[in-house]
């Protein structure tokens, strides 16, 4: 089996629970919100507790993310398909991802998604650009909150949906750890 198939299989069995980060800025009175639906994610310290997250490139999230100091990361349950259809189909270059939801700015104006209980409020540590397709944002929790033990959402079960920026959108140029 060539390396890149090994890899591949290797990823589409690990089934990663999915996230919705949302992320936000109040500047001189004008709102800016951003979300999007993430599959590379983990805890990445026990102490003191950290998150980290990887945000596409080509996402508008992404550009608002790197403006803002929080992000919220909701964790979706097994019921909360119809969100991640909305965060990972439609693009914010173009849609109100939050009209009609239920939503409350948070630390620095991020929006937090009231529907979604299960949830960190994060605030950027660090942000790491190593030349791939996605950002990785290392987070420290200021607010955590759960509606006690669920089943998330897993990639599985949303890898019919479309996204709303294909993988060529992603810049990627090329590193000296990977061929140009």
């Amino acid at each position: 089996m060539p390396e890149d198939d090994a890899f591949s299989t290797i990823m589409s069995s690990v089934d990663t629970p999915l996230i919705v980060v949302t992320t936000g800025n109040d500047t001189d009175g004008v709102r800016e919100w951003g979300g999007c639906l993430v599959g590379f994610h983990t805890q990445a310290s026990i102490d003191p507790e950290r998150y980290c997250l990887w945000l596409s490139k080509a996402n508008h999230t992404t550009r608002v993310a790197q403006r803002s100091t929080h992000l919220v990361v909701h964790f979706l349950t097994a019921d909360d398909l119809a969100l991640a259809e909305r965060f990972g189909t439609l693009t914010g270059d173009h849609d109100d991802k939050f009209a009609g939801l239920r939503t409350e700015a948070g630390p620095g104006g991020v929006p937090v998604l009231l529907d979604c209980p299960h949830r960190l409020v994060v605030r950027r540590t660090s942000l790491l650009d190593e030349g791939g397709d996605h950002l990785c944002l290392a987070t420290e929790p200021v607010a955590v909150a759960s509606g006690g033990p669920f089943t998330p959402l897993r990639l599985s079960d949303a890898a019919h949906l479309t996204p709303g920026h294909e993988a060529e959108e992603r810049h990627a140029p090329p590193t000296e750890r990977a061929p140009g």
